[in-house]
């Protein structure tokens, strides 16, 4: 990826320990005052603003990282009577869903950055709104600008007035316009199915051969409601989760320009194309969402992705969960029973627990915290193969105004992406809805990009001179859309995916803590007989995204992994 770090008079390269490229003058600094007196990150003083509670050596639960989805999990426990805890290693809560102030003035949400996928059942049940949480809809959603040899060129933007989509994509074609209502209701039909899969454990397949028949029938419930709601549909169904997402797309349209701005939700965080069978499945996944009862709409988290997080650390916390951060888990304890009695603090600090939760990846929950021996094999051996390829490069930059091409306006405040090219930058400046992100008159841009792997050509490893080549290369294109866009930019944090992997724990920099290929979904995420949130170590749970049902800001297995607990407690004490 060719090209040379940003240089700008009055600026100068200031390296951090966690080496991204970061960029700012100190007349930026004098000039904005507010913030730059800040030496902590602004997540950080989040962070420390729920941990009151002092450490106690023994609980009910454990939950190990601060995850969005452990949070959710902590707080479903403490509501329903178990002392909970949750230890977070990094100075801040949330996981992927941060916000960090990298430059003074400027606060990102580091990682994940909209929302759409949370369960409107954790919104409702966690009292999130009461919790602080605001979202600010994104309408319209998407744009997508072509560069033509013609004047002016073309542009398809796109949002929930459907009469005002169809307009759009009329300029490319009349028949996709009257196809895009019918194409809409289609996939709405399909997610509507798929819903009550996403909110309950998959089916217990060791279990379906035990027990009454009712037993069997309510392990599979959740599926017998997706078949009947697909009904006659069924089959096309079976396709758009197993073909790629190109053959749907052209059996519903003809235009370029629609098929590729729809293709981008089948290849979000997958290192694939859209025509790699099973693409399908990724889109659907990234449309499953909903804000305030509109499917599919997506939107920011005023004061940054962090802020969702800290909504649901308030809402736990509320309930009586201690939540801390700055404490790394080196190891789960186990009894001499092999079960899981809580948990090792690297500084040596053992705290017991009737059982133990993790929101950590499966690879760093089995291969590293878990004793291997302690596991089967098979299992192990699936835990190491599995597919955690990301072709995924964040990029955070601020900005000064833009003020070049008129057009500028709009790219500043909708997605773009470019087809066809190795690369698919997309911008979201969420400072244009959320004024408090950026000094006044600045804005903070997220470019979530790919295709970048883990290892470049050769074997050859990231360092700083490859990042900023490769972060020019992204903002050339940029450049080309949105003249004026690199003389704007201020400061840049790259995060390439051995970065996502050493700073948020992503498995090999996959946002998804694996592949949401078909392969490694539902009855076999993380591991086949291993789907239901338990794991081969008694008391030990997965609940993070490499459980079911996958990645995104869902916040449905952190849910799903507390009612299997909660099932599970309930029986022991009958026994009991």
């Amino acid at each position: 990826m060719p090209g040379n770090p940003m240089r700008s008079t009055a600026m100068k390269a200031k390296s951090r320990s966690y080496q991204h490229s970061v960029e700012m003058s100190a007349g930026l600094c004098a000039g904005l005052g507010a913030g730059c007196a800040a030496h902590r990150l602004w997540g950080q003083r989040l962070a420390h603003s729920r941990t009151t509670e002092k450490l106690q050596r023994e609980y009910d639960a454990v939950v190990i990282g601060a995850g969005h989805n452990g949070l959710v999990a902590a707080a479903y426990l403490q509501q329903a009577g178990l002392r909970t805890a949750v230890l977070e290693k990094r100075h801040v809560l949330g996981g992927a869903a941060v916000t960090e102030e990298i430059v003074p003035g400027f606060k990102f949400s580091r990682a994940s950055y909209l929302l759409s996928l949370l369960r409107p059942q954790i919104y409702a049940e966690l009292e999130l709104q009461r919790h602080g949480l605001r979202v600010l809809p994104r309408d319209p959603y998407s744009f997508t600008p072509l560069l033509e040899d013609r004047s002016p060129p073309r542009s398809l933007l796109m949002g929930h007035d459907m009469a005002q989509t169809q307009q759009q994509i009329a300029q490319f074609s009349q028949k996709d316009a009257q196809a895009y209502p019918k194409y809409e209701a289609f996939m709405g039909c399909l997610v509507s199915a798929i819903n009550p899969l996403l909110d309950a454990p998959p089916a217990d397949t060791a279990a379906l051969g035990q027990g009454s028949l009712l037993q069997r029938l309510r392990a599979l419930w959740p599926l017998l409601q997706t078949g009947l709601a697909v009904g006659r549909q069924l089959p096309h169904f079976y396709e758009v989760l197993t073909a790629p997402i190109s053959k749907i797309l052209d059996h519903w349209f003809e235009s370029e320009p629609l098929k590729a701005t729809l293709a981008t939700d089948a290849v979000i965080g997958a290192m694939s194309s859209p025509h790699t069978p099973g693409s399908g499945y990724v889109l659907l996944h990234h449309v499953m969402g909903e804000l305030e009862g509109q499917r599919g709409a997506w939107g920011y988290v005023a004061g940054g992705m962090g802020a969702l997080s800290q909504s649901i650390a308030r809402a736990a916390a509320t309930r009586g969960a201690h939540i801390f951060t700055e404490k790394a888990v080196c190891r789960v304890l186990l009894g001499t029973d092999g079960q899981a009695q809580g948990i090792v603090l690297q500084d040596g600090t053992e705290v017991r627990s009737k059982v133990v939760l993790s929101n950590a990846s499966p690879q760093i929950t089995f291969l590293e915290l878990t004793p291997k021996e302690q596991l089967p094999e098979d299992f192990v051996r699936r835990i190491q193969q599995l597919d955690t390829r990301s072709p995924v490069t964040k990029i955070n930059a601020d900005l000064y105004p833009i003020t070049a091409a008129p057009s500028t306006s709009t790219v500043r405040t909708h997605t773009f992406c470019t087809r066809p090219t190795p690369r698919l930058p997309m911008g979201t400046p969420p400072a244009a809805l959320d004024p408090g992100l950026a000094p006044p008159g600045c804005h903070v841009v997220s470019l979530f990009t790919q295709y970048t792997p883990y290892e470049l050509a050769g074997g050859q490893l990231w360092d700083e001179k490859t990042r900023n080549a490769y972060a020019d290369t992204v903002f050339d294109c940029i450049e080309a859309y949105a003249p004026g866009f690199k003389a704007s930019v201020i400061g840049r944090d790259i995060l390439t995916p051995p970065d996502l992997e050493r700073i948020f724990g992503l498995p090999g920099g996959n946002i998804f803590h694996g592949g949401m290929s078909l392969d490694q979904l539902y009855f076999t995420r993380p591991a086949p007989s291993y789907s239901t949130y338990q794991t081969p170590v008694p008391g030990l749970y997965l609940c993070g995204s490499g459980a079911h049902p996958g990645g995104g800001v869902m916040g449905a297995a952190g849910r799903n992994a507390a009612q299997v607990v909660l099932r599970d407690f309930r029986r022991l004490r009958w026994r009991q």
